[in-house]
């Protein structure tokens, strides 16, 4: 499949049009950053890394039921997905107290929540992706009151499935962000990417981050956690 036109490009991300006007190839880039863009860096490899591990994950979920905007892998860093019109409500689903929840509960980071916790942010990045809630989205009009419970409801269904397959590799997966999108039809899928830029895991013994807080918070070893979790998934 031949790339086109660039449509856009993100702070982790290229898209490129196609022959077919309803897919798109995602490029994964290397670049890094963090705290809405204030920091920035680049991660060796990050870019085929992260690629191979979202495929992994999104070729799981689907397995299992959930409809994802994957077509197929093209090279190392780049993908064919289906081209869809993204809800701009992100969901953040939270297993485990840390980050900007533990700070605003005044919780412990590590207090395992005694069910997961699901969070809306209106996708804007001049905004800062601000917290809202289902009242902010309808009156946005961002999402109907049924594809937000459609949302939620693939999005418990997602941390179940990942959760479990995580466990079974010494993974704890903390928290993690989704991307919806619909089709010309209205149809939902999962969209964007599932990989240690958009998601916590940590080690299920000792706890190591095992994602892109190493990145965030300078713990160093940054690439070689990127490493780890690819070849503990893919093994």
């Amino acid at each position: 499949m031949e790339k086109k036109e660039m449509l856009y490009e993100g702070k982790a991300k290229r898209v490129y049009s196609t022959a077919e006007q309803d897919q798109v190839i995602v490029e994964y880039k290397d670049d890094a950053t963090a705290f809405n863009g204030e920091k920035k860096g680049q991660i060796l490899e990050k870019g085929r890394l992260n690629a191979k591990i979202s495929t992994i994950f999104f070729e799981l979920l689907e397995e299992n039921g959930i409809p994802t905007h994957l077509v197929k892998e093209l090279t190392e860093t780049e993908v064919l997905v289906k081209k869809l019109d993204i809800i701009l409500v992100e969901v953040v689903v939270r297993n485990i107290a840390t980050g900007s929840l533990a700070e605003r509960l005044g919780l412990e980071e590590g207090v395992e929540l005694n069910q997961p916790v699901l969070e809306f942010y209106y996708k804007d990045d001049q905004l800062g992706d601000p917290l809202i809630n289902r009242y902010h989205i309808y009156a946005q009009q961002l999402a109907t009151a049924e594809e937000i419970a459609e949302v939620e409801e693939l999005a418990l269904k997602i941390n179940q499935i990942l959760s479990g397959f995580l466990a079974e590799r010494g993974i704890d997966l903390i928290d993690f962000k989704l991307e919806f999108g619909k089709d010309k039809n209205d149809q939902i899928y999962l969209a964007d990417e599932i990989s240690p830029d958009t998601c916590r895991f940590w080690d299920s013994e000792t706890k190591k981050k095992l994602d892109k807080d190493r990145f965030r918070r300078n713990l160093g070893e940054v690439e070689a956690a990127y490493h780890e979790i690819l070849e503990r998934i893919s093994g």
